[in-house]
């Protein structure tokens, strides 16, 4: 245990706290040409674009000549209603297709770009963000960041090109389907969010992906892609006064949205009872899974619940592992809170075991919550669940890209900041913080219980044997 405290320390000040930069101490945040300083925290700072309200990170890093570049549009499948549900990552797909400046008939596309230099890039969406990056020799920073800032607002939207992504995005979609837990999340958060558009997921419905019209995408294009509705996270070796002048070189062209970006205010009715969910399709194991509602992800509660999944499910001395797995009842348990703009979700997801019931597995599940509710969880359980966060939380953002894809998800929660204070938070934890918000959140009556039951298919008949 002490050398797991160590080793956490250890790790929390090489990368979580200070990643291989100078500390906003040591030096003061340059000024820079045509933007605002707003803040520094820990190593990274923060300035926004004076002609169009575009957000700039910036955290120089000199140990290889390499720079990560990601740009984060605060758009998301929460910014979706009835008929474009899919839209963001649809158009994400579509990115890809050309702009006006940068095309494959040009030979200057970002894929031809990116692939000539050996750059690594592709984009990602979720529920409350979509990202594009690259990582890539710090020679090739201007040459990325001119593809990148055209597709901003010169992006070609073509039928021609919906129609044959269409097919790419439908087909992610049934390989979706056909995973047992996918197919089942995607079921218990339609039933826990009846009004909030955490009802439906990143990737959609099925008719919405096949129908939508390009109208559509290129109105949702126009409402949300803009210079004030994005952060550009630059991390590695570069120098901000030199960076600074592209991005106000390349993205300074553009004016702000012409129109207030559309906030999301609907909020969740309170739940008025447990519901439950059942999915039966073609599959050998069964899954179960428990969800209960859970705080956004800047609330102060959401590192006492990252601890209370660690104690339960994290690595063979967590609860469940001992309560089920050592017990040849589950294969795996996973238990998490979600990581969000808006209230969310804290999940647990159980894999049967041969022979294991739902039913076995849903009332142990349930005891083990009810008496850590009961009872609480012990110092030493808080102190190795801690550590083990930390240190996860460190090698997650050992290198410029790691750190760059943790801010994004920063950002999309509502604060990047977050990048450093809930790592601080997490080592503040007590066991009394894990016991009161076990109270306060896995209530039975605010829960989804679903299930995934596998119907296996007949066997083949058999040919009679012949006479």
């Amino acid at each position: 245990m002490k050398l797991l405290r160590l080793l956490s320390a250890f790790l929390a000040s090489v990368f979580l706290l200070a990643p291989a930069a100078l500390r906003a101490a040591d030096v003061p945040a340059p000024k820079l040409d045509g933007f605002t300083y707003v803040k520094t925290v820990g190593a990274i700072s923060e300035y926004t674009l004076d002609s169009n309200g575009l957000t700039m990170l910036v955290l120089p890093e000199h140990s290889a000549p390499v720079v990560t570049f990601m740009v984060t549009y605060r758009v998301g499948s929460r910014n979706e209603v009835t008929g474009t549900t899919g839209a963001t990552h649809l158009l994400e797909h579509l990115m890809f297709k050309g702009s006006t400046n940068f095309n494959d008939k040009q030979g200057n596309s970002v894929k031809q770009f990116l692939e000539t230099v050996g750059g690594n890039y592709n984009a990602t969406t979720y529920l409350d963000r979509t990202n594009y990056y690259a990582q890539i020799g710090n020679e090739h920073l201007a040459g990325y960041m001119a593809i990148e800032a055209d597709r901003m607002r010169n992006l070609w939207l073509r039928e021609d090109d919906r129609r044959p992504e269409m097919t790419v995005v439908r087909n992610e979609f049934e390989i979706g389907e056909n995973d047992p837990t996918q197919a089942l999340d995607k079921e218990i958060f339609a039933a826990a969010f009846q009004a909030h558009p955490y009802h439906h997921s990143t990737i959609g419905w099925r008719s919405d992906i096949e129908k939508v019209p390009i109208e559509k995408l290129r109105a949702f294009y126009d409402t949300f892609y803009w210079p004030d509705n994005a952060t550009v996270s630059i991390i590695g070796d570069f120098e901000p006064a030199a960076a600074a002048a592209l991005v106000k070189k390349y993205y300074g062209t553009y004016p702000r949205a012409p129109k207030p970006i559309p906030q999301v205010y609907t909020e969740e009715p309170e739940q008025s009872g447990p519901r439950r969910v059942i999915v039966q399709r073609a599959g050998e194991l069964g899954v179960v899974g428990l969800s209960y509602k859970s705080p956004a992800g800047t609330h102060p509660d959401l590192p006492a619940l990252n601890v209370l999944g660690n104690i339960l499910s994290a690595g063979k001395t967590s609860r469940f592992y001992r309560s089920l797995t050592d017990k040849n009842l589950t294969t795996s348990v996973d238990a998490s809170a979600g990581y969000f703009h808006d209230p969310s979700l804290f999940q647990i997801y159980a894999n049967l075991a041969p022979g294991a019931t739902h039913d076995q597995v849903e009332k142990i599940i349930i005891a083990e919550v009810d008496r850590l509710k009961k009872d609480g969880v012990t110092a030493a359980e808080v102190a190795t669940a801690v550590g083990k966060l930390v240190a996860a939380e460190a090698y997650k953002r050992d290198g410029a890209f790691a750190v760059a894809g943790a801010l994004n998800e920063d950002i999309a929660a509502g604060d990047w900041t977050l990048y450093y204070s809930i790592g601080d938070a997490t080592k503040k934890v007590t066991a009394a913080d894990v016991q009161r918000v076990a109270n306060k959140y896995l209530d039975i009556n605010q829960s989804v219980t679903g299930w995934f039951i596998p119907i296996v298919a007949a066997p083949e008949p058999t040919a009679p044997a012949a006479k």
